[in-house]
């Protein structure tokens, strides 16, 4: 079941290149696959059908990395004014729709309902993707994909023949695949059967299907989501996260003193991130729950929290709401980019 259908929501189409932007040059990128049965793959196919690891209004990855667009995405959305226009004027016109009240300042509780309607766009997007990626895996158009269809569709976005492939799945023969790329269908398939509602058919409706690619739009997805974040940072098999297993994992080889600069930025945001946002209770360790609460795009209480943080980073005259000049004062913290840049890191909007 669709948790949160009444919300619209969006996840960008730029979602991924806006990752690839953001991603630090001394993380190596992951080893292409190589199989016989390869074809040369479209790039785009595969970030379709693929459940993507950047999820826009989620504060982490689904690899476990913090989202460094966070702030960004449920401040800026999809939208800040009209194509063409200055950021200061963009800016501007963010202010303007924030305060609601008009009294030219924006307080925490005005802030908090505009991160709630930012990330409700980031839902309706992955709505509208989906249903065009759900009838890119539906050819027969029955309203169902079978784990087959899905697994036929994604080996071709791989690079592998597709009517090969087809072949030896309707014969029940072996597919000779590379022993990453099927590791990848096995978690897949993992996702699959979590996304498949009771009575489980290995048939997801669109609807599922829009869970399986996007796990925040469901409350068992999501827990699902967590439970494998826990399982790939858990060093002691307690389903626990303490400090030093969330700050472990390991960004790259260091080499020379630029890569241990983001290994060392890297640390301390995990950091201050787990001390003071995630770990709720205070006490050094999070809990399943606590990450679920903290990775839920529609808790009212994190988007208060994050409205705070906001302001505390402006708010130069301590009186704990937001100028328009404060916000122009700071543009960088609130679009994520030096003015210069501006279009180049934001929503396509911008």
């Amino acid at each position: 079941m669709l948790w949160g259908a009444g919300f619209p929501c969006s996840l960008g189409s730029l979602c991924l290149s806006l990752l690839l932007l953001s991603l630090p040059a001394a993380v190596p990128a992951r080893p292409a696959n190589g199989s016989a049965l390869r074809e040369r793959p479209e790039p785009a196919a595969e970030a379709e059908l693929a459940p993507p690891d950047h999820l826009n209004g989620v504060r982490l990855e689904r690899d476990g990395h913090l989202n460094r667009d966070f702030h960004h995405e449920v401040f800026l959305g999809r939208a800040g004014g009209q194509r063409g226009a200055e950021p200061r004027g963009k800016l501007a016109g963010i202010f303007a729709r924030v305060d609601t009240d008009s009294d030219g300042r924006v307080s925490a509780r005005e802030l908090q309902r505009w991160v709630m309607a930012k990330t409700r766009e980031h839902f309706q997007e992955a709505v509208q993707e989906n249903r065009i990626h759900f009838r890119a895996v539906d050819p027969d158009g029955d309203g169902h994909v079978s784990w087959d269809e899905y697994k036929i569709k994604f080996l071709a976005s791989k690079g592998f023949n597709e009517k090969e492939i087809a072949e030896k799945i309707k014969n029940n023969e072996e597919l000779k695949i590379d022993e990453e790329t099927q590791e990848v269908l096995d978690n897949l398939k993992d996702r699959w059967y979590q996304a498949d509602n009771p009575p489980p058919d290995l048939l997801l409706s669109e609807q599922e299907f829009l869970s399986f690619l996007h796990p925040e739009h469901s409350r068992g997805m999501l827990h699902f989501m967590v439970q494998e974040i826990i399982r790939d940072l858990d060093q002691d098999g307690d389903k626990k996260l303490t400090l030093p297993e969330f700050i472990s994992l390991p960004v790259g080889t260091v080499e020379n003193q630029q890569a241990q600069d983001i290994d060392d930025d890297w640390v301390r945001d995990r950091r201050k991130e787990f001390q003071e946002v995630i770990d709720a209770n205070r006490d050094g360790i999070v809990t399943m729950e606590e990450l679920e609460e903290y990775m839920d795009p529609m808790n009212e209480h994190n988007a208060l929290n994050e409205a705070r943080q906001m302001i505390a980073v402006a708010d130069e005259n301590q009186n704990q709401q937001l100028e328009l000049e404060e916000i122009l004062k700071y543009s960088e913290y609130f679009t994520g980019s030096k003015l210069m840049d501006y279009a180049r890191n934001v929503h396509e909007e911008f």
